[in-house]
């Protein structure tokens, strides 16, 4: 093989070799990070059972004393609220999916009236209606996602959390039993 040969060879190795070098480049901390998508619940309630969350419609804001969220819904929960449900005493329809952002808030200083916003990201909470899956729950699924800003992951909430959170999916049903004649959400659509 002549010289100018093995410089071409070598050139056209260098796309496949290129993912290989930036990879060992970047060392253990790049691999260390985990995919948001890849966290569940024990007992079965993921992470990943909410794809696309971010892009959902809003129900509703709400403002606690240490944390501010807007809760969003897939198609299906938008257009059952749309139909009048729960108000109507239907009950929501398998597939229907919640999910409720908290962020710590902060002031926008440099904002006429310093209004409040949302600052760092706080825990995501998700439910899901899927009778045949959480029938022992009033049909719904359950989840909390607590978030850590320095690694930039998310993990399942633990009893150690506020609100505590049980080890399954089954986690809010108790707190949300006092609005079973609401089919156990506590978040009403208001009018636009």
């Amino acid at each position: 093989m002549s010289g100018s040969s093995r410089s071409i060879l070598s050139l056209k190795s260098i796309p496949f070799l290129l993912p290989i070098i930036v990879i060992l480049g970047l060392g253990p901390v790049a691999l260390a990070t985990i995919d948001k998508y890849s966290v569940s619940v024990p007992g079965g309630l993921a992470f990943s059972e909410f794809k696309g969350y971010e892009l959902w419609p809003v129900i509703s804001i709400s403002q606690g004393e240490k944390v501010m969220a807007v809760i969003v819904g897939n198609p299906a929960m938008i257009a059952a609220y749309q139909a009048g449900i729960p108000g109507n005493g239907k009950p929501f329809p398998d597939g229907a999916k919640m999910a409720k952002i908290h962020w710590v808030p902060t002031k926008m200083e440099d904002a006429p009236g310093e209004p409040t916003v949302p600052g760092t990201l706080h825990d995501v909470d998700f439910m899901v209606k899927d009778s045949n899956r959480f029938a022992d729950s009033g049909g719904w699924g359950y989840g909390q996602f607590e978030y850590n800003a320095a690694t930039d992951e998310f993990r399942p909430g633990t009893v150690d959390d506020k609100p505590p959170q049980e080890h399954d999916a089954k986690c809010g049903f108790a707190c949300h039993t006092i609005v079973q004649s609401k089919d156990y959400v506590f978040t009403a659509y208001q009018k636009r």
